[in-house]
């Protein structure tokens, strides 16, 4: 006890001597007086802002950090289903769709819809300027994001005045997908179709890629940082695509900021809208399934594309109903497709912030809730498309329960139509 009375004395004496000599120092300089003031309420503001700092830090650690349970942290939405139901199943055709959502159906809206790429696109130029190389992009990520990346690519390459080689798609692990550019989209009308704004070529020339070896590996790689600015490329990847004719970017996805220029923009919209199309096996197969959907539904229909992909949903982090089973599960994957990422030091997994936050993959069921709410009955026909659902049996029973109309690819379309993609 003496020791500890003795050490706070201690503490008052070496406090009021520092105060002391603060003040002699002050007071020899009389001009810095002025400024005493300011450093007392500068110490203040220092001082109640750590106070403030650590109260506020605590209670956010107490609340978000433990992922402790509250209101919205929890995957409700199946008790939630249980009291709808009786109210859903007590609604018939006539109530809602006819009335409410016949605006959805009316064709008057759609004649509304006009393009605006000819507008913002510049005048086509008869003779190019020389081009400063060539392009090289690698698209990574699913088809969504290596659409995108198609897109960014396409305006990259006009913004630098580049040659653009078609895209290499990256080999997910995830996915697994070793198809080429030609096997999804149509290669020889997205060369054709931004023929005026920027030049596409299918491969390399012969005299470039002796200059790296015959080894496309060779040519530099940029690692551009994600949504850099059109500066950023002008700055930086311009210089080296004139220093070597050649450079490549990998990977691409996500690359182009979203606020560009207007003409940048456009040559974005351009490739998105107008140069992209699928193969012509797949627009087969797609016309022949929208029409046998048209046929069963009276032409009326909705289509849903859901996420809830069993990547999707171990990406998110997010804890749904499926217990420890769920857990091991949804771990064994991200080690499987992301390893180590979601083990490194200091990462926290908190699937109730997640929650809260909004960043859970709806559910099918959660889903089917939505279009329920919106006003769609149990009459209304239901397209669904994605990948293979997580525990599809068990997950898409309450969609197909809401909505007894529901196809996929597999009902529309034969196994052997299927067989090839």
């Amino acid at each position: 006890r003496g020791g500890g009375v003795g050490g706070k004395g201690a503490s008052k004496n070496m406090a009021a001597g520092f105060a002391y000599l603060l003040i002699s120092a002050l007071y020899r300089r009389k001009g810095m007086l002025l400024f005493a003031p300011l450093i007392y309420i500068s110490g203040l503001v220092v001082y109640m802002g750590w106070i403030g700092f650590e109260s506020v830090n605590s209670q956010r650690i107490n609340t978000v950090g433990s992922d402790a349970v509250g209101p919205g942290t929890l995957y409700r939405s199946p008790e939630l289903f249980e009291k709808l139901w009786p109210f859903m199943e007590s609604e018939t055709s006539s109530n809602k769709s006819s009335n409410t959502l016949i605006n959805v159906w009316s064709p008057k809206l759609h004649k509304e819809w006009k393009p605006s790429i000819d507008q913002s696109l510049p005048p086509v130029d008869t003779d190019f300027p020389t081009s400063n190389g060539y392009l090289i992009i690698e698209a990574n990520g699913g088809l969504n994001q290596q659409r995108l990346s198609i897109c960014d690519a396409v305006a990259v390459a006009g913004l630098l005045n580049a040659t653009l080689v078609v895209p290499i798609f990256h080999l997910n692990s995830v996915w697994r997908d070793s198809s080429k550019f030609a096997d999804i989209f149509d290669e020889e009308f997205f060369i054709y179709a931004l023929r005026k704004q920027v030049t596409v070529i299918r491969e390399l020339p012969e005299d470039i890629l002796q200059k790296f070896d015959n080894n496309i590996s060779n040519i530099v790689n940029l690692r551009v940082k994600a949504w850099s600015s059109p500066s950023h490329y002008l700055s930086k990847v311009l210089p080296r695509l004139l220093e070597f004719k050649a450079v490549r970017i990998a990977p691409f996805s996500n690359r182009l900021a979203h606020a560009v220029p207007p003409y940048v923009q456009s040559l974005r919209c351009l490739c998105n809208f107008e140069a992209l199309r699928f193969s012509e096996p797949i627009r087969m197969l797609a016309a022949k399934m929208v029409d046998r959907m048209a046929e069963r539904s009276s032409g009326r229909y909705v289509s849903v594309h859901l996420r809830f992909e069993e990547d999707m949903v171990a990406f998110s982090c997010c804890i749904y109903d499926g217990g420890e089973e769920e857990r091991r599960e949804m771990d064994a994957v991200r080690e499987r497709s992301w390893r180590g990422k979601f083990r490194r030091k200091g990462r926290m997994i908190r699937p109730g912030a997640n929650r809260v936050d909004g960043k859970c993959p709806l559910t099918p069921l959660e889903v089917g809730m939505m279009l329920r709410g919106m006003g769609f009955d149990n009459s209304t026909a239901v397209f669904v498309a994605s990948g293979k659902i997580y525990r599809v049996e068990k997950n898409m029973l309450p969609l197909k329960k809401m909505f007894p109309g529901l196809e996929t690819k597999e009902t529309l379309a034969s196994s052997e139509e299927l067989s090839p993609f």
